[in-house]
């Protein structure tokens, strides 16, 4: 059996916020080129409302199903998440329940790297906080960091949507680097 190459990496990136122009799909984005030569897949979010009865009703639906084989098919996962009211948004929160509902655990020391793009000065900070609290029961393996944490996201990417300020861009390449080698093969 041959060794896999770098190219053979899949890196699944979801991001928390459904607006296609969203700086944290900007930061992901500018992630994926970070992270280097691998297969690169986008979650979708657009799900339903999780409902036990709607569970009950008509099993996982099809979209959920999807994001759960991304997840289990990913060799590491990077999350963007924006900060809606001090907490991440409730799309990504319905996304982890609705995932949790299927019996085998698809987090379960996979790599994960959590980033965070917000308009205020904390970047994100607590939305980061609170999205680790809800990834612990799926004992996922969290980064701890280096932190990357875009204060100000709408004044923190050029025309192209790349990011302006170096020191950004400088630990976000150091989280990739890091999210790359816990892919096991860095």
């Amino acid at each position: 059996m041959s060794s896999p190459t770098k190219t053979d990496l899949i890196l699944l990136g979801i991001s928390g916020a459904l607006r296609k122009g969203s700086t944290n799909r900007m930061l992901l984005r500018e992630a994926r080129a970070a992270f280097g030569p691998a297969t690169h897949t986008e979650a979708d979010l657009n799900l339903p409302l999780y409902d036990g009865d709607l569970e009950l009703a008509e099993g996982i639906p099809p979209g959920v199903q999807t994001l759960y084989d991304q997840i289990a098919a990913a060799d590491a996962v990077v999350i963007s998440t924006p900060e809606y009211n001090k907490a991440p948004p409730g799309v990504l929160k319905n996304a982890l329940d609705w995932v949790s509902r299927i019996k085998v655990n698809p987090w379960a020391d996979k790599p994960v790297a959590i980033i965070s793009a917000a308009g205020g000065r904390g970047g994100g900070d607590r939305s980061q906080f609170a999205l680790r609290l809800m990834m612990t029961p799926f004992q996922p393996h969290l980064l701890s960091g280096p932190e990357v944490l875009v204060a100000d996201s709408s004044n923190a990417f050029d025309e192209d949507g790349h990011l302006k300020d170096p020191r950004y861009q400088k630990v976000l390449d150091q989280l990739m680097a890091k999210l790359r080698q816990a892919a096991g093969r860095g």
